[in-house]
């Protein structure tokens, strides 16, 4: 498919039913919601291939919450109304909440995402994550994400590294990190792939990393995690 999904009823998508298998990407959930329309990725699919126009890619890739390269097979949710939304329509948080006289960053991962909210309770922005494991192989152990309420206690540019992933020496990237508890940290990643795969850190997308590393998150600003 060579022309943007910019027209989402007038192309020829190929619809997913998805009630006999349990969905594994966030997007997979969303085949059912009437105002999305689902479609299986092809041999030769590419995100600038199906979306020529990079506002509305930006869109697709947070409402499946994924980053990642597409394969074939792959189910993706498309909003019907693609052309005349922002992605603050498709965000899964509230655009205003009771003022806390200070900016925060909410994670939620059951609905992979985050939001930023200003000292008078408006988001700011708001992006995909994917959280820890249930199980990681290679430390024979549970890597869920840290929850609870926590700050920002230290940031780093472009270059920050793991120190234990992967094991035994580290050197994973984590750009734009901020770490807000032990080795816990929100980052950047190119593998945000629509559900939790991380070692446990909160991974975002790059260049909402870099937002919230540059912008917005000093030392000191408040996180709050929360998981199923």
């Amino acid at each position: 498919m060579k022309a943007a999904i910019s027209m989402v009823a007038a192309l020829s998508l190929a619809l997913v039913c998805t009630n006999a298998i349990a969905a594994k990407r966030y997007g997979e959930k969303l085949c059912n919601n009437p105002h999305y329309t689902c479609y299986r990725v092809k041999s030769g699919d590419s995100w600038s291939n199906l979306f020529a126009n990079q506002e509305k890619q930006d869109i697709v890739k947070r409402v499946n919450r994924m980053n990642v390269r597409l394969r074939p097979g792959i189910v993706i949710a498309i909003p019907k109304t693609l052309d005349s939304i922002n992605h603050f329509d498709v965000a899964p948080f509230p655009l205003q909440i009771d003022p806390r006289g200070e900016k925060w960053v909410r994670v939620d991962l059951r609905t992979l995402a985050w939001a930023a909210y200003d000292e008078k309770g408006h988001m700011v922005h708001w992006g995909p994550v994917s959280g820890g494991r249930k199980w990681c192989n290679d430390i024979g152990a549970p890597c869920r994400t840290a929850t609870g309420n926590y700050r920002v206690v230290r940031k780093q540019d472009y270059n920050c590294t793991s120190s234990v992933f992967p094991l035994p020496f580290g050197g994973a990237a984590m750009p734009f990190c901020m770490h807000y508890y032990r080795a816990f940290a929100l980052h950047g990643s190119f593998d945000v792939p629509g559900y939790n795969d991380s070692h446990g850190c909160v991974r975002m997308f790059i260049n909402d990393a870099r937002w919230l590393n540059e912008h917005f998150v000093d030392n000191y600003t408040k996180v709050s995690v929360q998981a199923d």
